[in-house]
């Protein structure tokens, strides 16, 4: 069932995705060589606590950890190690905290310590994605409209879109309906709503869209082996332009011109 939320849950909403922006973008700052994915996952948790929220994926379905850390070819659900990042490996870190009740859901890619230009490119064209979908989360559009602006953008520079893993609706639950694909025909599927609060996350990757899951039964990664990147916010659906819940003061507007 698709949840409409009311001003006071959307504020709420509003607060957790405040603080899980602050608890990214400390990660963020912490990424470089050297660092271990194990010593970024428990700084979420103790961000997001040390605030009173909790992390939403630790214990979820078995998750063992407070972040997804995804490694190259890994497209997410990565577990957190005790090995050192290299320069040059891609990072997607994906993390969710709950505040008052209430869930916020997003992810970032980056270049530890730099790397090539062709996966920067990656990284940036998958960013372009979300901002291009986010761009058609208004009332009386539909959620293919979204799906095709990101596959769109994807295809058009020669990338992958995953198939098998989608975004999804957001609220008290961390996965709600409806499911969020991020390719689709426009004008297809469900009518957007004011109210309606999505994850909205492209995975692209630098070869084939298809995946395969480790061992683990967790980590997916793609089948050929190629660089995976991830992007990813809550998003508000309005009658015009969309709220960014997990990103306060961004514009999505702006950031499509």
């Amino acid at each position: 069932m698709i949840t409409i939320k009311n001003e006071s849950q959307i504020e709420k909403m509003r607060r957790a995705g405040a603080l899980l922006h602050s608890v990214l973008e400390a990660l963020r700052a912490e990424i470089r060589p050297g660092v271990t994915t194990m010593h970024l996952d428990q700084m979420a948790e103790r961000l997001i606590r040390e605030a009173g929220g909790i992390p939403s994926f630790k214990g979820f379905e078995g998750f063992p950890y407070s972040i997804c850390a995804s490694v190259d070819d890994q497209v997410v659900h990565g577990f957190a190690s005790h090995d050192r990042l290299r320069k040059g490996q891609l990072l997607s870190i994906d993390c969710g905290c709950i505040l008052d009740g209430w869930q916020s859901d997003s992810a970032f890619s980056v270049l530890v310590g730099g790397g090539s230009a062709e996966a920067q490119k990656l990284i940036d064209v998958t960013e372009e994605c979300f901002w291009l979908g986010a761009s058609m989360a208004r009332a009386g559009n539909h959620l293919g409209d979204i799906s095709h602006a990101v596959q769109a953008h994807a295809e058009a520079h020669g990338y992958g879109v995953i198939r098998d893993l989608t975004g999804h609706g957001i609220g008290q639950e961390m996965h709600e309906d409806p499911n969020v694909p991020n390719y689709g025909t426009p004008g297809r599927g469900v009518r957007l709503q004011a109210g309606m609060t999505l994850a909205i996350e492209p995975m692209i990757s630098m070869g084939t869209w298809k995946v395969r899951v480790l061992d683990n039964d967790w980590t997916i990664v793609t089948r050929d082996g190629s660089l995976a990147s991830h992007y990813e916010h809550t998003v508000l659906v309005t009658d015009g332009e969309p709220e960014v819940l997990s990103f306060p003061g961004a514009k999505v507007s702006e950031a499509v011109r």
